[in-house]
């Protein structure tokens, strides 16, 4: 039998430098789209995987971002006296129990395969997964849960893909598909930034990934590939033609890039329009600024 994914690791290191000056006191993953911080998506998103273990690779700076998931006494305490119950759930769901969630420093900014490697002992020899906080994905299902249904029936590893326009393959690591089986391709090579020319195929990957513990052995070598860096698809590369294999998987669901200003006004208003308590209210000044501009021209 399979064995289960039930950790999860949360690189969060980042200086968020193209969110200043919003980022010199607050961390990036604090940052709120409508009322919840990206952070809190990722967590949900994990815990409807089956995500029990969540492990954050942090710097300096990040206290917030630990103080948020920490039980609120004196706030709690005030909502109940004056009988807020509603807002008393809202907060339980950003609780995290003791020993549910551990800290691990990355001193050095030294890539993405660099903060995973970070967490390795908390790892061990177990399948686990890997969230980006910048990418927040709208779905039905949410799609780690997705993935964690397909692994079961691949094992391997597992990187989640979407297919974007091949003059912005350069921003992506990008998959050389051996065999398209509709949700789960299977893959013979992975190319990180690859110039348009170059790109293999326009199924880029995105950060959503569950992978193989041998993943981490390949990252213990600290190779640098683009940039200098330590890339996490290198290491998942060296697992292509093992038996264990490398799967991409289509999620079904809109992905946000809320590590670039743009995408983050694209996500605040998306999710915006999806809640019934703003939608009206949202939509209603959304076709205001539409026909003023339009009125302009």
């Amino acid at each position: 039998m399979r064995a289960k994914v039930t950790k999860a690791i949360f690189p969060v290191a980042g200086l968020g430098t193209r969110f200043l000056p919003a980022t010199k006191s607050v961390p990036k993953e604090i940052m709120t789209l409508v009322d919840r911080p990206l952070i809190q998506y990722a967590i949900d998103e994990a815990r409807a995987a089956g995500i029990k273990e969540f492990i954050f690779v942090t710097s300096r700076g990040k206290s917030a971002l630990e103080d948020y998931f920490d039980h609120a006494q004196q706030l709690e305490s005030e909502l109940r006296k004056k009988g807020k119950t509603e807002l008393l759930e809202i907060l339980k769901e950003t609780n995290m129990d003791s020993g549910e969630i551990a800290y691990v420093r990355q001193h050095k900014a030294l890539g993405l395969g660099h903060a995973v490697w970070c967490a390795r002992r908390l790892i061990h020899n177990e399948p686990f997964a890997v969230i980006l906080p910048d990418d927040v994905i709208a779905a039905e299902k949410p799609c780690l849960q997705q993935m964690v249904e397909a692994y079961a029936e691949t094992g391997g590893s597992m990187v989640a893909a979407m297919e974007v326009p091949p003059e912005k393959a350069s921003a992506y690591g990008v998959l050389d598909v051996q065999e398209d089986m509709g949700s789960v391709v299977s893959v013979k090579g992975m190319v990180e930034k690859p110039a348009p020319e170059a790109a293999p195929s326009n199924l880029a990957v995105i950060g959503r990934y569950i992978l193989n513990p041998h993943v981490l052995k390949a990252l213990n070598k600290k190779e640098t590939g683009a940039g200098g860096e330590i890339q996490l698809t290198d290491a998942i590369a060296k697992e292509i033609g093992t038996e264990r294999g490398v799967y991409g998987f289509r999620f079904r669901g809109q992905r946000f890039d809320c590590g670039s200003k743009a995408g983050f006004l694209q996500a605040t208003v998306s999710f915006g329009l999806s809640r019934d308590d703003l939608k009206d209210e949202l939509m209603a000044y959304l076709q205001e600024v539409i026909a003023l501009d339009k009125a302009a021209q």
